[in-house]
């Protein structure tokens, strides 16, 4: 299992505790407890639930994908002593498909998500992505790749500002905030997140601020979106990480927010519903369902578990099996 809290402090790689890993462990493990098994770990993050694992399975190779360079620097650190067990790939979840490709691997028996920004980057103030702290608007996951938080409020027009925000922040001022930001851009641009959460705190309504949390999550997180282009990145990866999956392989994805667990929760609904012509007595060959749902809906943490780790607060937990549909993978 994962290494004590001890170790944190000799390793950075390890100071956070991962969410629901216990869960994520008894989930994953009965496909995992096999010879050759291979898991994909589509957000690997600081390591944590990767470590976990390959503790626990001491025949298990994982492949750990992330965008962000850092954190890959420091989970290879973390997972050194796994050894050749273990290959780490600079690459969005979406690339699933080429990243096992190229390591040889034709499917594998676990993949798991666990998505949105991670602590490691919440912590490093100069990212950007915490709206506590003033930092350079950033917001990427990839600091090598594509525009910044700053880039879009200095250079979308008003439309697309508002309609980011409302769909990506399920913001109700959108258009209101959108007008200001285009408003003082024109002073002088954006840069630094102080300027912006003041900026927020001005266009939300006060009754607002009182009652529905800090004004500028909502914002911070359609920006982060934005940048990351995550959620057309997921509608695009689940799909690809059901279809590497081997018959009885298992996959685990925790998201924080609703708009992910809406895709994962429809992507799961279609791959484990029948494709048969409602009316026939029988299932077609190769019609079946793809999947078997492993839990009712999707799992949120306990009380206990949130008191243990803040984070977990609003993780939704989905998981399923790869069943044997009569139609090669």
């Amino acid at each position: 299992m994962a290494r004590s809290m001890v170790d944190a402090a000799q390793d950075p790689g390890a100071r956070h505790l991962p969410v629901l890993l216990d869960r994520v462990v008894a989930l994953l493990a009965p496909a995992l407890d096999v010879p050759d098994a291979v898991l994909v770990d589509c957000t690997l993050g600081l390591g944590g639930h990767a470590d976990a694992l390959l503790s626990a399975l001491p025949n298990l190779t994982l492949v750990g994908l992330d965008r962000d360079q850092d954190a890959l620097a420091l989970a290879g650190r973390r997972l050194a002593r796994h050894g050749d067990r273990v290959h780490l790939v600079h690459a969005v979840y979406d690339q699933l498909p080429a990243a096992i490709g190229e390591l040889g691997f034709a499917s594998v028996q676990g993949v798991l998500f666990d998505l949105g920004v991670s602590s490691m980057q919440l912590d490093e103030a100069d990212r950007g992505f915490a709206y506590a702290r003033d930092a350079p608007l950033d917001m990427r996951m990839d600091q090598q790749a594509g525009p910044t938080a700053a880039d879009v409020l200095n250079t979308y027009p008003a439309a697309d500002l508002t309609r980011i925000l409302r769909e990506y922040g399920e913001e109700r001022f959108a258009s209101r905030i959108a007008a200001a930001v285009v408003r003082e851009r024109a002073k002088a641009p954006f840069d630094t997140s102080a300027r912006l959460v003041e900026l927020l705190y001005a266009a939300v309504p006060a009754a607002t601020r009182r009652t529905g949390g800090h004004p500028a999550k909502r914002t911070f997180q359609a920006l982060r979106i934005e940048v990351n282009s995550e959620l057309d990145v997921l509608r695009a990866a689940v799909p690809a990480a059901l279809q590497a999956l081997a018959v009885d392989g298992r996959i685990v994805v925790e998201a924080y927010q609703s708009l992910e667990d809406r895709i994962v929760k429809r992507v799961f609904a279609d791959w484990s519903a029948s494709r048969t012509p409602v009316g026939l007595p029988v299932e077609l060959p190769g019609h079946g369902p793809r999947l078997r749902l492993l839990t009712r809906g999707a799992e949120q943490a306990t009380e206990a578990q949130i008191e243990d780790n803040p984070r977990a607060a609003s993780v939704r937990l989905r998981a399923a099996q790869r069943l044997d549909d009569g139609v090669a993978a």
